[in-house]
């Protein structure tokens, strides 16, 4: 039976309680005090921790710090964990009274009588973020649908492709004559085109691109990839790659690739089904160099496939071919960081065994030790659970970092439902279970090319779900567009997100044209073209102002966070000396500021609110941002 106090024995987050606070580095001393009441007449306390799953636990004896006052005793125990991992702790208790436990009741809170854990990260002593990384801007780009330079002609184009005239056209959505989306329209956007509009991404403060597929693929998107040592054609070739690489650094940008790694396209060098390259490709022969890439059930047409899609056949990465073939010194990660690129965001990089994501994290730093790995991981990535086990992604050595889909999660659900208590928790339980270095290289997106447009969203239409849905839904999908009526609205609702999104520990990235007011259901309509000439103007100011304010205040080059408040649909809170007052509300708010920030003189950077000294005015769905000076 859990006994009832009026004391907190232990608070994860306080450092008086932990030291130091959140993961901590493999071989570093941490420290634990726990307070017991005198009343309880505490003989022993002990700390049970152990492996996050169970494995194995361990008990380490407290010592009796000190009285406080008449009616408090500190208990305190330091403790070195030499080895990097995922652990677990708790507290026993022995008094006159008998034992007891005393686990996280929550946020951190500890509870006599509560018997669940506390989670305990603990990372490699070496392991840090490329120093480009911190305080930068990311941008998404779907290559096919950014910019179209029209300067070439591009040679050894597919005659199956389907090239289309009219850019900012709808993306073609309906099934073909078997049932099957297609996606094989091509609007023409290529490298060079990117490498056109690198002013326009400076404008908005943009330090790094990151390019959705760019190797010879048959489908739009590219996730298909035929031939990972060719850009497809229709982007360039590796001249064009590179001279896009060499201007973007010129302008203090970098760049960095989708790594498609956990399968190939059936129509490829590799599997070679549709029998289009010289071959022989798995599919066409058991004697094929790359027979043993896939894993046949019964061969030729029974083969493991990614999700069930028989176009995307998996592939075996622990084999030693595939390995060096991705890995090795002249293999796909070190070809093209040597070609200009800065980095890989690796594709459903959950979905990677352990030893392949050593050797890619091994390779990428040995040919550029600056290099950026950032992985796909749509849950919680300090605990992560697939292949089996428990994932060490954010231990050292695998990816410096992630995309932060529970973020965007809980960001959009502020702007929609006020769940300020909620958005706030996401935030200090990732930065006490995420090594540092992790939090500061966190891609903060609030949209992909895997769902819908954040503003679409924001305009609170209906359900917008997560996941493409049935073909049946994109027939209800196609050409909506948000009621004029509901664009006002939408829009403050992504200017208060992307204020969030620029604000909080991490990196924000911006998905193409969000800034520019594009909408869109889910695939393909969320990856319409760019429209050039027809941008939102306020939409696109606002991040331009958000651009320069991380670009102007070092404040967001580390991961200092000060929870103010978060409740109410309202969320404050502090970086280093900015301040953030989020409103999600449909009314405009006066928030009283606590003491330490009233009695300081404030410089307002960005918002339409007021303030008075004491109190802050902000306008309905909108957030302001203040400097203490």
């Amino acid at each position: 039976m859990r006994i009832v106090n009026c004391f907190v024995p232990y608070r994860s987050r306080l450092e008086w309680h932990k030291s130091p606070f959140g993961a901590v580095k493999a071989g570093a001393e941490i420290t634990f005090r726990v307070v017991m009441p005198r009343h309880m007449r505490c003989r022993g306390l002990r700390l049970c921790w152990g492996d996050y799953d169970g494995a194995w636990e361990r008990g380490e004896p407290f010592f009796w710090e000190r009285m406080e006052g008449e009616h408090e005793e500190w208990w305190q125990l330091r403790l070195t964990v030499r080895e990097p991992g995922l652990y677990r702790y708790r507290f026993s208790y022995d008094s006159d009274g008998g034992g007891g436990l005393i686990g996280n009741e929550g946020q951190g809170v500890g509870a006599v009588g509560e018997a669940a854990w506390w989670q305990l990260t603990v990372y490699e002593a070496d392991f840090a973020l490329p120093s480009w990384v911190p305080g930068g801007v990311l941008y998404q780009i779907f290559p096919d649908r950014f910019h179209a330079s029209g300067q070439k002609a591009r040679h050894a184009v597919p005659a199956d492709r389907k090239l289309r005239s009219d850019w900012g056209g709808e993306p073609q959505w309906q099934p073909d004559e078997r049932g099957a989306i297609t996606r094989y329209d091509f609007f023409g956007g290529d490298l060079a085109g990117i490498g056109q509009k690198l002013d326009y991404l400076v404008s908005l403060g943009v330090t790094c691109l990151y390019l959705n597929p760019i190797f010879e693929a048959h489908s739009n998107h590219r996730y298909d990839t035929a031939d990972y040592l060719k850009i497809d054609p229709l982007l360039g070739d590796e001249n064009d790659f590179s001279a896009l690489c060499e201007a973007a650094h010129e302008r203090g940008l970098r760049v960095i690739l989708d790594g498609v790694f956990s399968h190939t396209g059936a129509d490829s060098v590799y599997f070679n089904r549709a029998g289009r390259y010289p071959g022989p490709g798995a599919f066409q022969s058991e004697e094929s160099p790359y027979r043993d890439w896939y894993h046949f059930r019964h061969w030729p047409r029974d083969y493991a496939c990614w999700w069930g899609i028989d176009i995307l056949p998996e592939l075996e990465e622990a084999h030693p071919q595939v390995l060096e073939f991705f890995t090795g010194e002249e293999g796909v990660v070190r070809r093209w960081l040597r070609a200009g690129a800065d980095g890989w965001r690796l594709d459903v990089a959950d979905e990677l065994p352990n030893d392949f994501l050593d050797r890619l994290y091994a390779a990428a730093l040995a040919e550029k030790p600056e290099a950026y790995l950032l992985g796909e991981v749509w849950e919680d990535a300090s605990r992560k659970w697939s292949q089996g086990a428990r994932r060490r992604f954010l231990l050292g050595r695998q990816m410096h970092s992630v995309m932060n889909y529970p973020l965007a999660k809980a960001i959009l659900r502020f702007a929609l439902r006020r769940e300020a208590a909620q958005l706030a928790e996401l935030v200090l339980d990732q930065l006490e279970h995420y090594p540092p270095c992790a939090v500061a290289g966190l891609m903060n997106h609030i949209g992909t090319h895997d769902t819908a447009r954040a503003l679409t969203r924001l305009a609170g239409e209906g359900e917008t779900p997560d996941a493409a849905g049935p073909s049946k839904d994109r027939q209800k999908w196609a050409g909506l567009r948000i009621p004029r009526a509901l664009e006002a609205a939408a829009e403050d609702r992504l200017k208060l997100c992307a204020a969030l999104q620029f604000t909080l520990p991490g990196n924000p990235c911006v998905y193409y044209g969000d800034e520019a007011g594009m909408q869109g259901h889910m695939d393909p309509f969320n990856r319409g073209c760019f429209p050039w000439g027809n941008e939102n103007q306020a939409l696109l100011a606002w991040y331009r102002a958000l651009g320069e304010l991380r670009r102007e205040h070092a404040a967001f080059r580390g991961i200092s966070f000060e929870l103010i408040s978060a409740a109410l649909g309202c969320v404050a809170y502090l970086r280093e000396n900015i301040l953030v007052i989020a409103n999600a509300n449909p009314h405009g708010i006066d928030y009283h500021l606590p003491e330490s920030v009233a009695s300081a003189e404030l410089r307002q950077l960005l918002g339409g609110g007021s303030s008075n000294g004491s109190t802050v005015y902000v306008p309905a769905e909108s957030a302001v941002i203040y400097e203490k000076l």
